[in-house]
């Protein structure tokens, strides 16, 4: 028998702020900021911040951190029942990740209108090939997550232009 996830959406933003201080975090270490948190329970099994360019790893997106520590804590490769909240829409290889970890639910706060599989790019957790079906939120604290990006990416440009003159 399959268990039925029930889902409680005040906990969204709450889960939400998580992720975004861990996307601030990141971006004090010069990453862009995105942040998330994986969630079976109502407990934070996982959480995690973009990395890539201080692990020297293009897949340490802060989904994949969040996912790798939430499985080693769980000694489980799969998570079922779990929510993972994470400030921006997925990527292609994050998507797939949160398929094959068997997550069933993905909360997200800003659209990804260049990368984003959830809604701007494609619509990849309703392909009929897959295997299992993700439950998708998106737009949760969608302005804070957005200016977040916004903010660092400006401060990024500023830096680039008074650097180069």
């Amino acid at each position: 028998m399959k268990k039925t996830q029930i889902i409680d959406r005040s906990q969204d933003e709450r889960f939400m702020r998580e992720a975004l201080a861990l996307a601030a975090e990141g971006a004090t270490q010069g990453e862009v900021p995105v942040g998330a948190v994986l969630v079976q329970d109502g407990v934070v099994i996982g959480r995690g911040f973009n990395c890539p360019i201080t692990r020297h790893d293009p897949s340490a997106h802060a989904e994949m951190v969040a996912i790798r520590a939430a499985a080693a804590a769980q000694q489980n490769y799969r998570l079922p029942g779990s929510t993972l909240y994470v400030t921006l829409e997925p990527c292609s290889m994050c998507a797939g990740l949160i398929v094959h970890s068997r997550i069933a639910r993905v909360v997200y706060g800003t659209q990804e209108p260049k990368a984003g599989v959830v809604i701007s790019r494609g619509q990849f957790f309703s392909q009929d090939f897959l295997n299992h079906r993700v439950l998708v939120e998106g737009g949760v604290l969608a302005q804070e997550c957005g200016d977040l990006l916004k903010t660092f990416f400006k401060a990024r440009r500023e830096n680039a232009a008074s650097s180069a003159s």
